[in-house]
């Protein structure tokens, strides 16, 4: 909808988001002009791009900068009502204290419960549901990764047209497993992630590792207790090339034989593992589409399904607005465990949070990290966190639970589909060509000409 002045020009349009904010972001499209007023009657008096923000009041040098009724940062040098605030005449603010922040304190009390919404889904003999059913092949090496490679194409042209219940095959592989500290005290990330990915739902069970056999990460590591489905290529029966990749196509045969009898059920939404992310954000996320996100959680967790929202760098800095929303001092506990991590890893390279946002954010309208994890936060709606999930450890709870994360896209998604997630919902604002082939992914545009693009 556009809102036309006198005169036939486009009314200047902005949104504040909380009572005490003094700055709001510009809506139209081509931003706003030095000389409009706004519904308040403020006067712009500089070019405010899209998503940027204005002054809604004399801001004097040192004085806190107010977005969603949090402090984003202080001003550097006295920045006048109807000025544009340029990130560089943002002052970022210290993080919240970890030591003191509220644990527990205001959990929310559980909604109504939604009753009767079911999904079509692959119910799987360990009790979860899928939402596909596809065939992954692992890896426990990146040597063997580009023959899987040649094996995923031979079995999508000879095999999978055979069995057309199964939706894809696809390769889980990965830069680890040879020439690495295995035992290292960090390694039970990766390792651990690798083995909660064979266990995928959308897996369905029917697990089965490439190898070559002389690894540090042996494969039986990545089977479940009593599963079988190794192909070594060092193994000495194999007499060239062709031979390895038949005893990958032969195994591949006799799973895609049990896959196609799956079928789909109407199943509780109760069975859905949800996770949030966004990517390519801007100042729009926190307004629009990441609201929207927090709303269906809430929606979702009272129908008993689990919700995963996730990036410890983009928590960090709201992480006083989660914790007193933590379920028990436990869960408080462990926000503050991963928080505290990320602070200790960027203490070690000598780095700062300031790395974040991106260039992208910054065009977008963040000004800093502050500002970019308030709007990252509001897609965990307002439910209490019931439980807090290390990188790559699976999903034990229902309702809303925190799987940590870096912020890269793909990583991120990578680890909530090791944590269990199922369908992803995925925010952005400047436009990514994100996916993932294990999950179904929904994507939220921020702004309507990004989504008519």
């Amino acid at each position: 909808m556009t809102y036309q002045a006198a005169g036939g020009v486009e009314a200047p349009r902005t949104i504040k988001v909380h009572e005490t904010d003094n700055v709001a972001i510009a809506v139209n499209t081509f931003g706003l002009k030095a000389g409009m007023t706004l519904a308040d009657g403020t006067i712009v008096i500089d070019f405010v791009p899209q998503g940027h923000k204005v002054a809604l009041a004399d801001i004097p040098d040192g004085a806190p900068i107010l977005r969603y009724g949090e402090v984003i940062g202080r001003a550097i040098g006295d920045i006048k009502r109807g000025a544009w605030v340029e990130e560089s005449r943002v002052a970022m603010p210290v993080p919240p204290d970890l030591a003191s922040v509220e644990r527990s304190t205001r959990v929310p009390a559980p909604l109504p419960p939604l009753e009767g919404y079911t999904f079509e889904g692959f119910r799987n003999p360990d009790g979860s549901v899928g939402t596909k059913n596809i065939l992954a092949i692992s890896t426990s090496v990146q040597c063997v990764a580009g023959t899987l490679d040649f094996a995923i194409k031979r079995i999508k042209d000879e095999l999978l047209p055979r069995y057309p219940n199964v939706d894809d095959v696809v390769a889980v592989t990965h830069a680890y497993g040879c020439g690495v500290a295995i035992g290292a005290p960090q390694a039970v990330v990766p390792i651990r992630t690798l083995q909660s990915l064979a266990r995928h739902p959308n897996f369905g069970g029917e697990v089965m590792i490439v190898s070559l056999g002389c690894e540090k990460l042996q494969p039986e590591r990545l089977l479940p207790e009593g599963k079988e489905g190794i192909v070594r290529l060092q193994d000495e029966a194999f007499h060239g090339f062709e031979a390895m990749i038949g005893a990958i196509l032969e195994m591949a045969d006799a799973r895609l034989k049990v896959l196609n009898a799956r079928t789909r059920e109407s199943v509780p939404a109760s069975e859905l593992v949800v996770g949030l992310q966004c990517g390519g954000s801007d100042a729009f996320s926190g307004v629009t589409a990441n609201p929207a996100l927090g709303f269906a959680a809430d929606l979702l967790v009272r129908a008993g399904a689990t919700v995963m929202f996730s990036e410890v760098t983009e928590v960090r800095d709201a992480i006083h607005l989660l914790t007193p929303r933590a379920a028990t001092p436990e869960v408080a506990d462990a926000l503050i465990r991963e928080m505290a991590w990320y602070d200790d890893y960027l203490a070690q390279g000598g780095a700062d949070r300031s790395a974040n946002p991106s260039p992208g954010n910054k065009k977008g309208g963040l000004a800093n990290v502050v500002e970019k994890a308030l709007g990252s936060v509001a897609k965990s709606g307002t439910s209490a966190i019931a439980g807090v999930l290390a990188p790559g450890e699976r999903v034990k709870e229902k309702g809303l639970i925190f799987a940590a994360t870096p912020a890269s896209d793909f990583v991120c998604g990578t680890l909530q589909l090791a944590s269990g997630m199922t369908l992803q919902v995925f925010t952005t604002g400047r436009g990514t060509p994100y996916g993932l082939a294990a999950a179904p992914v929904i994507k939220v545009s921020t702004r309507t000409d990004l989504a008519q693009r």
